[in-house]
């Protein structure tokens, strides 16, 4: 008889990753479980959970029975960041008994998203409209993010830590990185014995992670995310784990891959540009063409402002108001 397919491997020395199904086009979300050695008074520990869909969570419950757990066998789960195919399922996680753990600086910037939702879909609101995007759009987006809140569970009672604090998560030494720019208070974990880098979406293997400005996030992530990078890089690690995709080895040379992706995404904006004022609605359609579907094409804006606002800063690009819509135009 063969045998099943495993739905968990070991990726790292107690370290295994779980590919956990996602309705986005990654397919999947990578959940790691650090499992402790033999003697070793700690509990498992999960990082990141997934969203709360019927094939994620019972995928991640199948996963965790491979090594005889259940939600409440955890004693912590520690979120790189608050977006949901990584923190959806902490509130439901956290009811069973584990400790949930964020970034102080994503506690306050990025979980207030799903315990906030009302201010924060006014100010997103807003944010769209003073950059030219449709009322008809809008209404779309009302309803997706509708669904979206629904499949998030934040957890009620969050423990924090700081950039730089070692932590002791399943008998293993961890410290804490914050490297802002996919989100502000994005946090990778290093294991300073041996390199190991849990790294969320700070890196990933075939495509840059969303960097993205919304209405509660810093005013320039690209810079932002161009530090973290530096900063990653100097880290020194020899394996990165990240969110989505597979492992990476070379650390310093898809950093230096995505800092040139970003570059090349500034020119080609800046080409799209002249003297004359557009929106970013209508810029990010031409950084972003083609037949993107509603989520795509809300992070597509998002990211065009993200650039806009980068060259802004770097003086490129000014920034004009007319008749209440934000526009840009080459400096």
């Amino acid at each position: 008889m063969a045998r099943a397919t495993r739905l968990s491997s070991e990726v790292a020395p107690g370290i295994f990753a779980i590919p956990v199904p996602i309705p986005y086009p990654f397919k999947y979300v990578n959940c790691y479980l650090l499992v402790p050695g033999p003697g070793v008074g700690e509990g498992p520990v999960l990082v990141d959970c997934a969203l709360d869909t019927p094939e994620a969570r019972s995928g991640l419950e199948a996963a965790l029975q491979e090594h005889g757990l259940e939600f409440s066998d955890l004693q912590h789960l520690v979120v790189t960041h608050h977006h949901p195919d990584h923190y959806g399922l902490a509130g439901l996680i956290e009811a069973q008994g584990p400790t949930v753990w964020m970034l102080d600086v994503e506690k306050a910037r990025g979980h207030i998203f799903w315990s906030e939702p009302e201010e924060m879909t006014r100010i997103g609101q807003a944010l769209f409209q003073r950059h030219g995007v449709s009322e008809a759009y809008l209404s779309d987006l009302g309803r997706e993010m509708a669904k979206t809140r629904s499949r998030v569970h934040p957890a009620r009672n969050l423990q924090i830590f700081g950039d730089g604090q070692a932590l002791t998560l399943a008998g293993m030494r961890f410290r804490a990185v914050w490297t802002p720019g996919h989100a502000d208070g994005h946090a990778m974990l290093l294991r300073e014995s041996d390199g190991v880098l849990l790294a969320g979406d700070q890196i990933l293997e075939r495509i840059s992670p969303n960097i993205g400005l919304w209405a509660y996030s810093y005013p320039n992530p690209l810079q932002h995310y161009f530090d973290s990078l530096e900063k990653t890089a100097a880290l020194g690690a020899s394996l990165a784990l990240p969110g989505h995709y597979r492992p990476i080895r070379d650390i310093a040379g898809r950093v230096a891959e995505l800092k040139a992706h970003h570059r090349e995404r500034l020119g080609f904006l800046l080409g799209l540009m002249d003297s004359t004022p557009q929106t970013c609605w209508q810029l990010s359609l031409g950084l972003f063409p083609g037949d993107l579907n509603l989520a795509q094409r809300r992070f597509a804006w998002s990211e065009t402002l993200a650039h806009l606002e980068y060259l802004v800063a770097e003086g490129q690009v000014k920034r004009l108001e007319l008749d209440g819509v934000v526009h840009y135009s080459r400096a």
